[in-house]
């Protein structure tokens, strides 16, 4: 299966900088994130609880 990050859809396997997650407020949901966003603290939204990341 092929991870994509949840904010801006990029491929992100074996990409230096990119991280893994379970969704800090459900915990039920892995959240993907490149490290283009993570940089740039882009907004995300776990499909499962709504939550809104990063605060």
């Amino acid at each position: 299966m092929t991870e994509q990050c949840i904010s801006c859809k990029t491929t992100v396997a074996n990409e230096t900088g990119s991280v893994r997650f379970l969704c800090p407020k459900c915990g039920k949901y892995e959240i993907v994130r490149c490290k283009n966003c993570r940089q740039i603290v882009a907004k995300y939204t776990c499909p499962k609880c709504e939550f809104t990341g990063p605060n």
